[in-house]
């Protein structure tokens, strides 16, 4: 029988905690729920209000891997759930408001990807999102060198970018936006890829054809579409090691001369928010938001 945890008041079982999920660095399902436990002051923020897709890898990351959308069976009472819209009828899914529901969920050993709405407003988009994906032989630190272009561009239309590793090969900037669809925030981001493409066509491909790619950044703009997801800072990922979804300073952005400069580890997060706090805390502001152009 799993061990119960009281968790704010809340009984939380927690099972299979030695079980190793990384076998690369012998990183254990316990030592996951305590990462996610030390980092929940930043990470909460990002889940709260939104509608929750989970990428789960109960045996690690060389299991299988299966993304779960609707509120899985034997979800806790008290874990809040809101009906969704989808194109093939609404549907009901988690939305993580709390330090008991953050480690329910991570004891089912998954990667959080949330929407760029709320679930209040699932009509308006709060937030856009670039995520560069490279092709080999580019590296993250093509990627940095992209990243830096579309800032500058994204704050010609007033709009403050932020950025994150995938937790995985690339960059994901974000930036707070307020009274556009998804839709037009899709619209928007494909026209800025392009003209990413226009100026740095021996580095950017708009175009997700994998044949366009190698060598380049795939400025992936489609992800602003009301249905899909990205990875929410701080999750881990489902990689060989347990690499993170980590929010980073321009400036690291600007030095980074190779791809290890950017590959932070579950361990290395404790630190930085120490150091840092929550790097993508303006996100949250609504008042940091700007329109569309």
């Amino acid at each position: 029988m799993a061990p119960i945890t009281e968790v704010e008041g809340r009984r939380v079982a927690l099972s299979n905690l030695d079980k190793v999920l990384y076998p690369a660095t012998g990183f254990t399902k316990g030592e996951v729920l305590h990462y996610y436990a030390t980092v929940a002051e930043v990470l909460l923020p990002h889940l709260r209000d939104r509608a929750v897709s989970f990428l789960r890898y109960p045996d690690g990351p060389g299991g299988q891997l299966f993304f779960t959308k609707n509120v899985p069976p034997g979800t806790p009472e008290w874990v809040t759930t809101a009906e969704v819209p989808r194109v093939e009828g609404p549907s009901r899914m988690v939305v993580v408001q709390d330090l008991p529901s953050l480690m329910w969920a991570a004891n089912l050993v998954t990667e959080f990807h949330t929407h760029q709405w709320l679930v209040d407003t699932p009509e308006q988009a709060d937030r856009i999102v670039f995520d560069l994906d490279p092709g080999a032989p580019a590296s993250i630190v093509h990627c940095c060198e992209v990243a830096l272009w579309l800032r500058e561009r994204l704050a010609e239309d007033g709009l403050e970018a932020y950025a994150k590793t995938s937790g995985s090969k690339g960059l994901h900037l974000l930036a707070a936006v307020r009274g556009a669809s998804s839709e037009q925030t899709s619209e928007y981001a494909k026209g800025l890829a392009v003209e990413a493409e226009k100026a740095m066509p021996r580095l950017v491909v708009h175009r997700m054809t994998r044949s366009l790619r190698p060598g380049k950044v795939f400025v992936d703009w489609s992800q602003n579409a009301a249905r899909k997801t990205t990875a929410t800072p701080y999750t881990l990922r489902a990689r060989p090691e347990p690499t993170v979804s980590a929010p980073v300073t321009w400036g690291e952005v600007e030095d980074c001369r190779s791809p290890g400069r950017l590959a932070f580890h579950a361990p290395d997060l404790a630190p930085r928010v120490q150091d840092y706090g929550d790097l993508l805390a303006p996100l949250l502001d609504p008042d940091r938001a700007a329109p569309l152009p």
